[in-house]
């Protein structure tokens, strides 16, 4: 039976620019994503990770791409999905971006607002889900509310393979927290992972791209 080789992981936030000093960014440290790619060099794997702005010391023997960008992000994936076998786009990518970053710092002016023109970046594992024939893509889902039929429905309108889904509670959600996760492939099949540490539930999902992957070869 053909098995997996090549693991793609994102992790981290993107940060989008608004001059040369400040920019829009969310509360993502990487942690998800670099236990992943851990998790995947543990058992062997060759491990790509493209990482937004982080802390954390990218884990010896995976194969280091740095962005700052959703776009960056982008091109980045699309460039090394061609050699991977299963995606987990586990980033926290902005959703909007300035449409026109200024060049040098924005000077403030007294009693007088600033007005941002915001667009809409473009949706990375939607459209490399579009691409993958036979490779497997695993999106990520962070809901406030309804987050089983908000996973279930990213789950199908993107075409992912799985998904796991993380609830935005009264507890962050984000860094090296215990946290719950409910993994769901595209089957309806579900596992929960409760109180856990990130690295164990970077485990559960690689199993289950390890199942998928031997159920369809």
């Amino acid at each position: 039976m053909e098995k997996m080789h090549n693991i793609l992981v994102t992790a981290g936030p993107t940060r989008e620019r608004l001059d040369g000093v400040r920019f829009i960014s969310n509360f993502s440290t990487g942690k998800m994503g670099y236990e992943i790619a851990q998790a995947a060099l543990d058992e062997g794997y060759s491990v790509t990770l493209i990482s937004g702005p982080t802390e954390i010391a990218p884990p010896k023997g995976a194969r280091l791409v740095r962005v700052e960008s959703a776009l960056e992000m982008e091109k980045a994936v699309r460039i090394n999905f061609k050699k991977s076998d299963c995606l987990f786009m586990a980033s926290a990518v902005c959703d909007w971006r300035p449409k026109r970053p200024a060049a040098g710092k924005i000077k403030k002016r007294s009693k007088k607002n600033l007005s941002l023109k915001l667009v809409q970046n473009p949706d990375i594992v939607a459209g490399i889900a579009k691409e993958k024939e036979k490779r497997l893509v695993a999106g990520f889902a962070l809901e406030a509310v309804s987050l089983i039929p908000n996973a279930k429905r990213k789950l199908k309108d993107k075409d992912l393979d799985f998904i796991v889904a993380n609830r935005l509670g009264k507890k962050s959600p984000f860094g090296p927290v215990r946290t719950d996760a409910t993994i769901i492939d595209r089957y309806g099949r579900s596992d929960e992972v409760r109180n856990a540490a990130k690295g164990l539930i970077a485990r559960r999902a690689l199993k289950k791209a390890e199942e998928l992957w031997a159920e369809e070869r």
